[in-house]
């Protein structure tokens, strides 16, 4: 029953944090707790670092190893050896706050030698204190009047012996009052101070653990963020890859397309050379005939002489009347594409009067000017959008590997650009621009493909006049600004 009091109590003063802590490579790690007779043996890793404090009711010594954890030591021992009740043991806080609790249970009040021998600390029980407690009530004190009170009775009345017994015995239970009143004082003061540790300890723990969940959110969150500027470095270096990707493929098609067209022209001029070589020839193949037509008609050469002459004038006036034919058709042909010029001149005007105008809820349409941009029947491919902002006014481009037929029309506050017979040669070129965090008409660009052709659709926060034009490989289109 003794053993089980000291037990309980051990649970209520011993603030248990941890069944079990892992040892770290700085702490002192306590590995066997020992008991032999009244000898504890505490065997750590390191010399101990402690202090003690006893208790009372029933008699037990705590002892406190600092920056110490447990490992494969038992949560409780019993023991009761006569001297040794048993044996208690609770670990709280962590690193270099960590306390590794033993507590040492006992029969009686005992006087302990504590000493540390390397990484062994030792508990003895010495002196005689104890024997002295377990002997007290067999004293009977209250014996003693009586002794003394048989002379008494000898020497005096029956009344004095009782008035003495009774005050002997008044002094005796006061005696007992006052011991009982000074035990349960120390006693409440203990077990107050016990409170008083093990709400100390229960806020050291929990000032840990929030120092701990606090490093643990910091140290995620320095992980995510490390993770986040890893993810945008690579992005970046992507899109710069895929950009310097894009260039180099457009200045190979640009160089493809230079050294065809320069194949084309050498090819072209190597006709036009075995053509006039073959005229040439040809022409000396009938000087040939002729000279052999003239030697082989010598009789008749002042009458093949006027025939040929009349032939000759004939040919020349021939040849004048060619002449002139050819003249007058190029004339025709001049005066002809001078008016698909006025008329394309006076188209492009008109749609560029159109594209300045505003016409709320109307549909506009501006489209490249054949007369002016000379298109090939080939398969075109776009290889950038892009954005900018001018003076004045913000400006979408789109570039191509070389000239386009397109059309530009607005609906509401949209504009969508239609470029014909075109591909898009990179999925980057696919990706929105979001250009709303500009002091700009246009919220947004992107690109796709339509067909056999490429969209570009124009997102605008409100609806703008804009100017279209095509210089080259690129098409402009620009949106004026808000008070300028």
């Amino acid at each position: 029953m003794k053993a089980s009091a000291v037990w309980l109590l051990g649970v209520v003063l011993v603030p248990v944090l941890a069944l079990a802590q892992a040892p770290a490579a700085d702490v002192n790690t306590i590995t066997a707790v020992q008991v032999n007779g009244g000898t504890v043996s505490i065997t750590g890793t390191k010399k101990p670092n402690f202090t003690t404090f006893t208790m009372t009711d029933p008699p037990r010594l705590v002892i406190d190893i600092s920056e110490a954890v447990f490992s494969g030591v038992p949560e409780e021992v019993q023991v009761g050896n006569g001297t040794v009740t048993g044996i208690r043991t609770a670990s709280y806080g962590s690193d270099a706050s960590a306390i590794a609790r033993v507590l040492i249970g006992y029969e009686r009040e005992v006087e302990t030698d504590i000493q540390a021998n390397g990484n062994q600390l030792v508990v003895k029980v010495t002196g005689g204190a104890g024997q002295a407690v377990a002997q007290a009530p067999a004293e009977t004190p209250a014996a003693q009047p009586s002794t003394a009170a048989q002379p008494a009775a000898t020497e005096g009345s029956a009344a004095q012996a009782a008035a003495a017994a009774k005050a002997d015995r008044e002094a005796q239970e006061k005696a007992a009052a006052d011991a009982a009143a000074a035990a349960k004082a120390d006693r409440e003061a203990q077990e107050k101070a016990a409170a008083e540790a093990t709400a100390r300890a229960q806020a050291d723990a929990e000032a840990e653990k929030k120092r701990q969940e606090e490093a643990r959110v910091a140290a995620q969150r320095q992980e995510e963020e490390a993770r986040a500027s890893a993810q945008a470095a690579a992005d970046e270096k992507k899109r710069q890859q895929e950009e310097a990707q894009a260039s180099a493929k457009a200045a190979e098609d640009e160089r493809r397309a230079a050294a065809q067209a320069a194949a084309e022209q050498k090819k072209r001029q190597q006709e036009e050379a075995q053509a006039s070589a073959q005229s040439a020839a040809e022409e000396k193949k009938r000087q040939q005939e002729e000279a052999q037509a003239s030697a082989k008609a010598a009789a008749d050469e002042k009458k093949r002489q006027a025939q040929a002459a009349a032939e000759e004038r004939q040919a020349q006036a021939q040849a004048a009347a060619d002449e002139r034919k050819a003249q007058a058709e190029a004339a025709a042909d001049a005066r002809r594409q001078r008016q698909e010029e006025a008329r394309a001149s006076r188209e492009s005007a008109k749609q560029e009067k159109l594209a300045v105008a505003e016409t709320p809820r109307e549909r506009r349409e501006v489209t490249s000017s054949g007369g002016e941009v000379s298109v090939s029947s080939r398969r075109k491919t776009m290889t950038l959008v892009g954005f900018q902002q001018q003076s004045g006014a913000s400006r979408v481009f789109i570039r191509t590997n070389e000239p386009v037929r397109y059309t530009a029309s607005e609906d509401g506050r949209s504009v969508v650009v239609e470029l014909e017979n075109t591909r898009i040669d990179l999925s980057n070129n696919t990706r929105p621009l979001d250009t709303s965090f500009f002091s700009s008409p246009v919220t947004r660009v992107e690109a796709d493909s339509a067909g056999r052709g490429v969209r570009v659709t124009i997102n605008l926060r409100q609806q703008v006049a804009f100017q279209a034009r095509q210089e080259g490989n690129v098409i402009s289109l620009d949106f004026p600004r808000a008070g300028r």
